[in-house]
């Protein structure tokens, strides 16, 4: 899910250059439910491939959380016919990657393999996707592995902020608790829990196909049906809509003792599907998308000197979205830190911006196109997102369009809208003492 960040953050972009025509990007439903995506690159002798399924965390039982990235990192460990070390032994052998990632929305099975090892490849993937046997040792060596991951997190003030403020802004949520599940969740997780969440949302109907490289649309269709011809349907009710409670707390401080203290501010904000996500995009450009040359870098960084990375986004995705803003300071000029990003988002919300700052904004984010989709991989993911955010194959073309006519107006009224200085929740990890925050 880290490596998608970037992806999520644009929401989703990709370079003016590649157009759709240039992906050959196709689409089709096919008879088992599962949507199949391809585009044919066949410059190199390479294929990317990219599963996204609905198995994230999010169908977590809440008392065992955890269990949707458990069963992520249990597929590659074992078949009826290989275990972990022969999985490995073959992917290695090929020169490929095989690898499965869990979010809080998607679980994913990725493959990169060079295009005359693709039939292998295919039946390998098939393999750990519907057949994994989730070995009893490999489990236990997978937990203990997560366990000292969590207990490493301890040691990281970052993680220790971000988790804090997810749980005070999604309080009793799936959203608020980390993916990976904390100490007691993770040893709680058995076999028989594995194999039954496995079960209910590993199906093709809850998934997306991607395949980018030198592969036709026709050609991957082909060999999909011969190598998941067994997958079946799930036959379940579609997914449920999401509820969030309101937050309880507006304020979160962890006295560790530490030289700087580690800051994040923000609040719920506006779904993927908002109408007002490219003002907004362009909003938080100018507000702090940029750390160095943003409003908040200038203030905070340049001008001050109170903090060297400060930034601000809109994360926004099909069931919730959130505003965050984030630094690290000094203990002793934390307090001024958070006061002069209060008066920035106070100072767009009642001033606006000026048309210089709009032309530079809207010209970043469509210049930062041309950045995105470099591998077949950058493009495998991108159309993932694309298809499960349901924006439309010709997204690609649009998106500039839709940055270009965002106006100043547009941007002031979203920021009076969408930043919510009231509704802020603040965390803070670092020395309250030297911090001198207040109650």
């Amino acid at each position: 899910m880290k490596r998608w960040l970037p992806l999520l953050l644009c929401l989703v972009l990709a370079p003016q250059a590649v157009a759709s025509a240039a992906m050959n990007a196709q689409r089709e439903i096919l008879p088992n439910g599962m949507v199949l995506v391809t585009s044919e690159q066949p410059a190199l002798p390479i294929v990317s491939v990219q599963l996204l399924i609905r198995a994230g965390s999010r169908y977590d039982p809440a008392d065992r959380y955890g269990l949707a990235n458990l069963t992520s990192r249990l597929l590659t460990r074992g078949t009826p016919t290989r275990d972990s070390m022969a999985i490995s032994g073959l992917v290695e052998g090929m020169g490929a990657h095989l690898g499965t990632d869990a979010g809080r929305e998607l679980a994913t099975v990725s493959l990169s393999i060079l295009k005359k090892d693709l039939d292998t490849g295919l039946a390998l993937m098939s393999e750990v996707l519907t057949e994994p046997s989730f070995p009893e040792k490999e489990l236990d060596r997978t937990k203990q592995s997560l366990l000292a991951s969590i207990r490493a997190k301890r040691d990281r003030p970052g993680s220790i902020a971000r988790e804090a403020f997810r749980a005070a802004l999604y309080p009793g949520s799936f959203y608020g608790r980390p993916v990976e599940g904390s100490r007691d969740s993770v040893r709680g997780l058995d076999r028989n829990a594995v194999v039954d969440f496995h079960r209910r949302y590993y199906r093709p109907d809850r998934a997306i196909f991607v395949a980018v490289g030198d592969v036709t649309h026709e050609e991957m269709k082909r060999k999909l049906g011969e190598v998941l011809a067994g997958w079946e349907k799930s036959g379940g009710a579609p997914d449920g809509p999401v509820t969030l409670q309101p937050p309880e707390r507006t304020a979160v401080k962890i006295n560790r003792n530490l030289t700087q203290s580690n800051i994040i501010m923000g609040h719920e904000g506006p779904l993927r599907s908002n109408p007002d996500h490219y003002a907004i995009r362009v909003m938080n450009q100018i507000l702090g998308g940029g750390s160095l040359s943003s409003r908040l870098g200038d203030s905070i960084r340049n001008e001050r000197g109170l903090a060297y990375v400060v930034y601000s986004y809109f994360l926004a995705t099909k069931e919730t979205g959130r505003f965050q803003m984030a630094m690290q300071t000094r203990n002793e000029s934390a307090r001024e830190a958070i006061e002069t990003a209060r008066a920035e988002i106070e100072r767009i919300r009642r001033d606006g911006v000026t048309e210089e700052e709009l032309a530079d904004a809207k010209s970043y984010l469509i210049g930062n196109f041309a950045l995105g989709l470099e591998t077949n991989g950058d493009i495998a993911d991108f159309l993932g997102q694309v298809e499960y955010l349901g924006l439309g194959l010709d997204y690609v073309d649009r998106y500039p369009d839709l940055i270009r006519k965002v106006t100043a107006e547009d941007v002031h009224r979203v920021a009076r809208k969408y930043l919510q200085p009231d509704r802020l929740i603040l965390t803070v990890v670092g020395n309250l003492d030297k911090a001198a925050l207040g109650n």
